[in-house]
């Protein structure tokens, strides 16, 4: 990043490497030929170590949003009945597609700014069922808050042990630990616009055996997401239909840079970037809308003062070429988010937070400059278990 670039920090698209933005103006190649099957190869070799999972990951040129509706449409027929737990607007999204397609929808709406929890959602279970699929949010970027999707998927098997369980993966596997197999999740969707430091337009739907399964007698219409379609061409290094050749160039080497980072300094850079923006916006008076148990290494979303005029302020961040996301449905208004996941680093979440202080200071906010950046940078470096060497006899 330079002074001419903006500090995008916003919870998707994502800043991109250089590296890879180079990798999305290479020249086209043919699409059924050898070197297009290697890099779709690659592709999911390499995203299957961050969904902990040995599974067929089929890509599908689309957002995040049709991968959710390849997840439904390929595993369910109208009238099933489905568990769907929101909590947010991507939460409501989800359930929304499964009614769309005919699904008898059952909801669990768990207050904005809070995770599910696994006792409430076993209560609910047993009040109902028998149930075809639970509908589940890892990561939501409405309210900054990240589900414990181990202890929920947990709950399930051992409420509703056939019920499939579909996740939501979005906005957060690739930046934190994430395992699949080991939680039993059937259908887990991710999208190339994330973690994944890519441009929009490749989904991938990571498919269990009992969801492929489930595949064979699902009666809801699909076509173009027909994901035994893609399984199938997949097989054979290529794609049902014409793919989105540049985002497949920016993957493969956005997944190369991904495996030289490695997954744990991936995971941790991720946390420290969390910790300090948190850090930062608190003590610059914005406090955390999440529950702080379960707030979001990917995005953090914090209320809005009521004194504070949110047009004025972010045009003078927009000013200083930082942009942040405002709120979503009902939160519109009443906070900001700031994304960070993909390649940010924590001297991109500093500056960040520099320019919040310059904005605060020219709307005439009364502030301590200096006090977000020093907050920001203590939290960071904290989560990175980095420590300052004694002065002893100095």
């Amino acid at each position: 990043m330079n002074r001419f670039e903006t500090n995008l920090r916003i919870p998707g698209p994502t800043s991109l490497p250089s590296a890879v933005r180079e990798a999305g103006a290479r020249q086209m190649i043919n699409h059924r030929g050898p070197e297009f099957a290697a890099m779709q190869e690659r592709i999911v070799g390499g995203l299957r170590t961050f969904f902990g999972t040995a599974n067929d990951i089929v890509l599908l040129s689309s957002a995040g949003t049709g991968g959710l509706e390849a997840a439904i449409v390929n595993t369910l027929s109208p009238g099933d009945k489905v568990f769907a737990v929101s909590i947010g607007s991507f939460g409501d999204r989800f359930a929304k597609i499964a009614s769309t397609y005919g699904a008898d929808v059952t909801r669990l709406d768990v207050p904005w700014g809070h995770a599910a929890d696994a006792a409430a959602v076993v209560d609910a279970l047993r009040a109902g069922g028998p149930w075809k699929a639970v509908l589940l949010t890892h990561n939501e970027t409405s309210t900054g808050v990240m589900n414990p999707i181990d202890e929920l998927a947990a709950a399930v098997r051992e409420e509703a042990p056939d019920a499939l369980i579909l996740v939501d993966g979005v906005s957060g596997v690739g930046a934190v630990p994430f395992r699949q197999d080991d939680w039993g999740l059937d259908v887990v969707i991710s999208g190339s616009q994330k973690s994944w430091m890519s441009a929009p337009g490749i989904a991938f739907a990571s498919m269990s055996d009992r969801a492929w399964e489930a595949g064979r007698t699902a009666r809801m219409p699909r076509f173009y997401f027909d994901l035994a379609k893609h399984r199938e061409s997949q097989a054979s290094g290529q794609t049902p239909w014409t793919p989105a050749v540049a985002v497949v160039f920016q993957l493969d080497v956005a997944l190369g840079l991904m495996a030289a980072e490695g997954p744990e300094a991936i995971f941790a850079r991720h946390a420290a970037c969390a910790a300090a923006t948190r850090a930062g916006l608190d003590a610059l008076g914005f406090s955390l809308y999440a529950d702080p148990a379960h707030a979001s290494q990917t995005v953090t979303c914090v209320n809005l003062p009521d004194d504070l005029d949110w047009k004025a302020f972010n045009a003078e961040l927009k000013r200083r070429k930082l942009v942040v996301a405002g709120g979503q449905g009902q939160l519109t208004g009443k906070v900001f988010r700031v994304g960070h996941l993909g390649t940010v680093t924590l001297d991109e979440i500093i500056a960040c937070l520099g320019v919040v202080e310059e904005g605060l200071l020219a709307i005439g906010r009364t502030i301590t400059p200096g006090a977000g950046v020093a907050a920001g940078q203590r939290a960071g470096v904290e989560s990175l278990g980095l420590t300052a060497r004694s002065t002893v006899g100095a």
